[in-house]
């Protein structure tokens, strides 16, 4: 699938339904914050969201005082949803509709990067060891990357795409030697249509 195609693939999708009846919603990234808060989540905090589109993950970190918030998405419909939701205060957020792999972020920005289920779509070498040096280039020595997504038991598809399932340990080997795994999970999320679903979740560290 080209860069065009998947975005022209998720825009759809963001026409086409609610974004609470998607199969990754929920209300509150409930271990995304509790991950984010382990590696030095403050209000001091430079925080990317990879993917956040129409998650609520924005709207808790701007609950927490985080002043610096930058939300990315390949859907522009996804982050229109966050933006009305958010009214007013989605002036205080930086709103990227990018690929990931090609977007211009800067060097150093951010303390932490955040990221549910945009990796596990990366199903080629290639295309992963673009994200991990994205990440390694716009992370700050000591920073950290929170990444979540299918675990080895996890879904084979999502949105009708691929998906590579991994474990922590899969998602530190592609992160590549310039990060260091300090923290793991597993998560059973449960769609909104009832349907559990297993992730794996790494917490790396930026090394200097």
């Amino acid at each position: 699938m080209t860069d065009t195609e998947a975005a022209a693939h998720w825009q759809d999708v963001y026409r086409r339904k609610p974004s609470d009846s998607v199969s990754w919603y929920r209300p509150h990234l409930e271990t995304s914050l509790a991950l984010l808060e382990a590696a030095g989540l403050s209000k001091a905090s430079r925080v990317i969201d990879v993917g956040g589109g129409a998650s609520t993950l924005v709207d808790d970190l701007l609950d927490r005082g985080v002043p610096d918030i930058t939300v990315l998405d390949l859907a522009g419909e996804a982050l229109a949803v966050s933006r009305q939701r958010l009214g007013q205060r989605a002036e205080a957020v930086h709103w990227l509709a990018a690929d990931v792999l090609d977007a211009n972020l800067p060097e150093a920005a951010f303390d932490l990067w955040h990221d549910r289920a945009v990796l596990h779509f990366l199903t080629t070498p290639e295309a992963a060891a673009g994200y991990a040096a994205q990440a390694a280039r716009s992370l700050r020595p000591g920073g950290h990357a929170v990444i979540g997504g299918f675990a080895p038991d996890g879904p084979e598809r999502c949105s009708g795409l691929i998906v590579a399932r991994r474990a922590p340990a899969d998602i530190a080997a592609l992160m590549g030697p310039g990060f260091t795994l300090v923290d793991q999970r597993h998560e059973i999320h449960t769609t909104p249509g009832g349907s559990p679903q297993s992730f794996a979740w790494a917490v790396l560290r930026r090394l200097d």
